[in-house]
């Protein structure tokens, strides 16, 4: 009687969500054992990532794009406002292979900047509608469940966090990209040897698997909320 109570109440969708997360984590973890690997190989050169960095922007003639140091061992990016590459500190002062990777990688979308790359523009313009999007999307369609299942606020709740797909969608071609570029750059400049920049196709892989696996997680979280709600017709 028990196991039958719990049964009726299990809600089905929930599989989405736990399949969205082994995706998550799998990539996750892959991407920690790469990263963490490469990091334990020096690269011929003795260039470190900030070197990397400033030489590839200096060749490309970006003089204007800063190389910052973070005080923790994560969040490098590209900040396009004030044309800023800031490196994690281990990748800013390490020589290793995955500090040259990632600082390219970095490079790649101060270029893409620079060239006017239309994916990054269009990413750039979505980030304040997403931001909305986001914060409100679930809100919404609890507030049209509330309110005796309201079935234009629900989907105005499903339509504002598809937003937070069409951001995914668009920042995979913009990471891949970058990618590209960054391998170019290392070979174009000679920054680290044929065996080492094999290795940093895998940093640089593996990292571009996290970006699709957020992308396969938002879309059955969106799928999710479509079947429990999207569907639904007030009575």
């Amino acid at each position: 009687m028990i196991y039958c109570t719990y049964y009726s109440y299990f809600d089905p969708t929930y599989i989405l969500v736990i399949v969205g997360m082994l995706i998550c984590m799998i990539a996750s973890a892959n991407v920690h054992s790469v990263m963490n690997k490469y990091k334990k190989v020096t690269n011929s050169t003795g260039i470190t990532g900030a070197e990397a960095a400033r030489r590839i922007l200096n060749n490309e003639g970006l003089y204007h794009v800063q190389v910052e140091c973070l005080n923790s061992d994560s969040g490098d990016h590209y900040d396009p406002r004030t044309n800023t590459v800031r490196l994690s500190y281990s990748n800013y002062s390490q020589p290793s292979v995955t500090a040259v990777s990632v600082a390219a990688h970095e490079c790649g979308h101060a270029i893409q900047h620079a060239e006017g790359y239309q994916p990054l523009n269009f990413r750039s313009a979505l980030v304040p509608v997403v931001n909305i999007g986001s914060r409100l999307g679930i809100p919404l369609i609890i507030l049209g469940v509330i309110l005796s299942w309201n079935t234009i606020l629900i989907q105005i709740g499903i339509w504002a966090f598809s937003l937070s797909v069409l951001f995914q969608l668009v920042t995979l071609p913009v990471e891949f990209n970058a990618s590209s570029r960054a391998i170019a750059k290392i070979d174009q400049y000679g920054l680290m040897s044929v065996q080492e920049t094999n290795g940093s196709k895998k940093v640089l892989r593996a990292a571009a698997m996290t970006y699709v696996a957020a992308t396969a997680s938002a879309a059955l979280q969106l799928l999710r909320l479509y079947l429990l709600y999207g569907r639904r017709r007030r009575d």
